[in-house]
């Protein structure tokens, strides 16, 4: 009677979770995930066809998850956690949600900058943070690295979002690790002292400024730009149009990038099925699918990223192990509130 009793518990949180009841059936895979794409439909898809494991998927954004798999503790169903920013994997991992994994595959697919050393979770698509412009009031050769945004010649033209958000604070947190605080803080300074006005909004309402001339130049994802490029709203595609993009500090450490990831839960019912999940994310189809339904750019090198990518041209990305983004992030956030960056 006992051998039930762990069965009994994963199925009973299974059904509070929402998720069918498979604690011992090895065809089936818990999915939490922070994606929500239609290009991952396909992609589940053709996972169960070559493997047979169907995928039972939990969709919320990221602190949400994670609060969730908090709350669940060992009676937790979810196999793998799929979630977006270095900085939400390292919570993850400092949460003790993940179990270390080993897997040749993935450890030859995935370049050892964008995975955790230990194997607690592997990077599967790749964002970069460059600086924009507004075409016709910047020329690209006036602004070469994230330093020049702080030098004075910018004063009342910078737009960005505030420091607490996510991909700012893993930018200060690359900053920290490849200048130090001290530069770092300066940094942040002399980009306070270039606001256009007070951080607000996302990364798209930094392009919208740079196109309506509230600002000159912008910190932003790609992603946010190429949805705007290959947006079928004449209005989405003016803007792109008026936005220029420079890739900073390529005659340095290169430009800042950000990963979408997943990790393998301590208490996942199906590991070796999860194992599987992660490999096949690796794998050449599902590299294109996965970056493709964010507009991110493969994490496997050999994989070519859209062609809305690829017209953006080639850069020098930072090669900073993005373990660093999470660690420095309470850091990061200290430097960002000494220097006034709201």
């Amino acid at each position: 009677m006992s051998r039930l009793i762990p069965a009994l518990l994963a199925s009973a949180v299974a059904v509070a979770a929402g998720l069918p009841v498979s604690a011992a059936d090895p065809t089936v895979l818990n999915l939490y995930s922070s994606r929500h794409y239609q290009t991952d439909e396909a992609l589940y898809d053709n996972f169960t066809k070559k493997t047979g494991i169907k995928v039972n998927r939990i969709e919320a954004n990221e602190d949400a998850l994670l609060e969730r798999l908090r709350n669940e503790g060992g009676r937790s169903p979810a196999d793998v956690l799929v979630t977006v920013d270095a900085g939400r994997l390292w919570r993850a991992e400092q949460m003790g949600l993940f179990q270390p994994i080993r897997s040749k595959f993935l450890e030859e697919r995935i370049p050892g900058e964008l995975r955790h050393p230990d194997g607690l979770w592997f990077s599967f698509s790749v964002r970069a943070r460059p600086i924009f412009y507004a075409k016709g009031s910047v020329k690209p050769a006036d602004i070469r690295d994230y330093e020049d945004l702080a030098d004075p010649k910018w004063k009342g033209k910078v737009c960005v979002r505030s420091s607490s958000n996510m991909y700012n604070l893993s930018l200060m947190s690359s900053m920290i690790a490849g200048a130090g605080p001290a530069k770092a803080e300066q940094w942040a300074k002399g980009v306070v002292a270039n606001f256009a006005r007070d951080p607000k909004g996302g990364d798209t309402d930094q392009l919208k400024a740079l196109a309506s001339g509230e600002c000159t130049v912008a910190i932003a994802n790609t992603y946010y730009y190429v949805r705007l490029l290959k947006s079928a709203k004449a209005d989405e595609k003016a803007i792109a149009e008026k936005v220029g993009v420079v890739f900073p500090n390529q005659a340095g450490r290169g430009t800042h990038v950000n990963v979408s990831g997943a990790g393998i839960l301590r208490h996942a019912p199906h590991k070796e099925a999860a194992v599987r999940f992660l490999e096949y994310l690796a794998s050449d189809e599902a590299q294109s699918y996965f970056a493709d339904g964010n507009n991110e750019y493969p994490a496997v090198g050999s994989i070519k990223a859209n062609a809305a990518l690829q017209s953006l041209g080639a850069f020098k990305r930072d090669s900073l192990n993005v373990t660093l983004l999470g660690r420095n992030q309470a850091a990061a956030q200290q430097v960002y509130d000494r220097a006034g960056w709201k």
